[in-house]
């Protein structure tokens, strides 16, 4: 498919989620696809190797979250080949990213992919997200890929500032996942998602720190 037609399924998608891209970030995106692909010749990154497959499932997917970002740092726990922190990196040049993987080859092209894309606000980090320590706490906390949502709070929820939030990335709603959460924690709501192209279902629930009692 022509580099000018996976633009068009970008910034149609984008927009008629409320995420309008300027030229600047639409060419970054579709750099980013061309990269992966290479890459994922070598290291095999991802299963999902059409460019408008790409697009769909990895940028728009990521992008669909951007309305539930909270405050400026923003951590990628389990981040793979960078979804969906380097897309959300590029719509947010003042937002700081650590993007989080315990596989080195893939912290490696996110390192790579990150410096083509001249992304100065993304860290790569080659760990274990429980076994981690930011100097600082982040606002949101984010995973697509982390299992069930008692997982993701137990791996991830300590990199969460006291008014920090998590966002579980979900096919459907995980509703018998969200009966029994590690104490502490709380759902304060299961946002629907509609990505354009996609004929499946989406959601991110977002968790908050429970008061304590």
């Amino acid at each position: 498919m022509a580099t000018a037609d996976l633009d068009q399924i970008l910034k149609l998608g984008a927009r008629a989620m409320g995420v309008p891209l300027t030229d600047a970030q639409a060419d970054k995106l579709i750099t980013l696809v061309a990269e992966l692909i290479e890459w994922n010749g070598r290291f095999n990154l991802t299963a999902i190797t059409e460019p408008p497959e790409i697009v769909r499932k990895h940028l728009l997917d990521s992008l669909a979250i951007q309305p539930f970002l909270h405050g400026r740092r923003v951590a990628d726990v389990g981040t793979g080949a960078g979804f969906p922190g380097l897309p959300l990196a590029v719509v947010n040049p003042d937002r700081e990213f650590a993007l989080i993987d315990s596989t080195g080859k893939k912290v490696k092209f996110v390192e790579h992919a990150a410096a083509r894309l001249g992304l100065h606000n993304v860290t790569a980090v080659n760990a274990r997200a429980e076994a981690w320590q930011s100097p600082k706490p982040f606002d949101t906390v984010v995973s697509r890929a982390l299992g069930k949502a008692s997982d993701f709070i137990r791996v991830a929820g300590h990199l969460a500032g006291h008014d920090g939030r998590l966002l579980a990335m979900k096919g459907r709603s995980p509703d018998a996942e969200l009966e029994s959460l590690p104490p502490g924690w709380k759902v304060l709501a299961v946002h629907h998602l509609e990505v354009p192209g996609l004929d499946a279902e989406r959601c991110v629930v977002e968790f908050a720190r429970a008061p304590r009692r």
